[in-house]
């Protein structure tokens, strides 16, 4: 695989900045592996990560979804439990759902709950926030409206955070994506990410951008070429 890699990294041109089109077509043909990688968008932002109000966090729905199935847990009771099932939930339930998740049991991808049981689920803390499962508002996960918070994930809804030094990873698809596909969903992303840039955030915002598969090299893109598209 490091020669394979090695070799990938060799036919992306280190000083050019990629046109979306082009880079997504080049990053489907460095793909060497034999399962189907994910393609992530990587953002170096212009932002102090330490400073809370420059924070970037929030999702956006992307238009051909992630490729995959996401399993959705909720919590919530009543109505709410009910309308979360119709739509599709993997499991739906309250104190008896902490006790399974504590119990062990993580065969999920997402967290769903609603404000009223928020504390709840605060017990789980130390098992959920590890894995960035812990349902929040800002991603649209703790809602009375469970019903369509779940179909947006299901759909492949795409939550984005700022991690350290101001980067910012995104997946939008598989490889094995028609390039359209792939250039629909990364505009996406990349319109949602400008769209959420902090109002304290001072000098250029989108400094790098680029896009990888799981284990391929990452090329650079021209964000200045979205708008155009």
């Amino acid at each position: 695989m490091g020669k394979k890699h090695d070799s990938a990294k060799e036919k992306v041109d280190r000083t050019k900045q990629y046109d979306l089109k082009d880079a997504i077509d080049l990053v489907k043909q460095l793909t060497h592996m034999k399962f189907d990688e994910t393609v992530d968008l990587a953002f170096n932002l212009g932002i102090d990560p330490k400073k809370t109000d420059q924070m970037v966090r929030g999702s956006v729905v992307l238009p051909h979804g992630l490729g995959k199935k996401i399993r959705v847990v909720v919590f919530a009771k009543g109505e709410k439990a009910i309308e979360a099932k119709n739509a599709g939930a993997e499991m739906v339930g309250a104190e008896d759902l902490v006790e399974k998740i504590n119990g062990g049991w993580l065969d999920f991808d997402k967290v769903v709950a609603t404000p009223d049981i928020m504390g709840l689920v605060g017990k789980l803390g130390k098992v959920l926030g590890p894995r960035g499962l812990m349902p929040n508002p800002k991603s649209g996960s703790v809602t009375f409206d469970v019903g369509k918070a779940v179909k947006d994930i299901t759909a492949g809804k795409a939550d984005y955070k700022t991690e350290k030094a101001g980067i910012v990873h995104v997946s939008i698809g598989k490889v094995s994506f028609d390039a359209d596909k792939l250039i629909d969903n990364a505009k996406a992303v990349i319109r949602a990410i400008e769209k959420a840039k902090p109002s304290t955030s001072k000098g250029k915002y989108l400094k790098k951008v680029s896009i990888s598969s799981t284990m391929g090299a990452g090329v650079p893109i021209n964000v200045a070429s979205v708008a155009t598209m």
